[in-house]
């Protein structure tokens, strides 16, 4: 497995052995002692699967408080451009985005710590997005940062963007600044 910088304390990109034949390919797509030898030691008690069009944009999600969530997030089928936004109010990369394309061709996973919001905005005909996550979901923790703000000039790579009404209705970049500390 190789680990990728990112510039950002804790946000970590892993690209998976992979071991290809003329029957396909095999990778793991996680391994506990390997992930925790790159950095990574998160308990993972969630596994979840969406599948989206092609325009789809989801995001910016967070969790708060006990809820608060970390990551570890893949392409099974498709391509998205993926999308984390530093909320922990101290760190040398808050208020400043991150984006990578995870693709079923890259394998790539990106490892997601508690203080992001996430997102992702799909780039090929329709794309299966496969997220490990470390605490359960909770609506009443659920946060959201309208994806468009106009502090954070994150470029989705999508000039039609289909977004649900519940997304619409994020919360400004700035009033989400005070929810987590580096």
């Amino acid at each position: 497995m190789k680990n990728i910088p990112t510039g950002f304390s804790g946000l970590l990109l892993f690209e998976p052995a992979i071991f290809n034949d003329s029957r396909g390919f095999f990778f793991e797509s996680f391994q506990e002692q390997r992930y925790r030898e790159a950095g990574l030691n998160e308990i993972f008690i969630q596994d979840n699967i969406s599948k989206s069009c092609k325009y789809t944009l989801r995001g910016l999600h967070f969790q708060i408080g006990e809820f608060a969530q970390a990551k570890l997030c893949q392409v099974i089928k498709g391509a998205v451009l993926d999308v984390v936004v530093d909320l922990r109010n101290g760190s040398p990369t808050f208020g400043k985005y991150y984006s990578v394309r995870l693709s079923e061709e890259n394998h790539q996973q990106l490892f997601i710590p508690v203080g992001f919001a996430h997102g992702f905005s799909v780039i090929s005909d329709e794309a299966v997005f496969h997220y490990k996550c470390s605490q359960y979901y909770s609506k009443p923790s659920e946060r959201s940062i309208i994806y468009n703000d106009a502090d954070l000039h994150i470029d989705w790579q999508n000039d039609a963007p289909v977004v649900s009404d519940k997304d619409l209705k994020g919360s400004p970049f700035s009033a989400c600044t005070s929810y987590f500390h580096f």
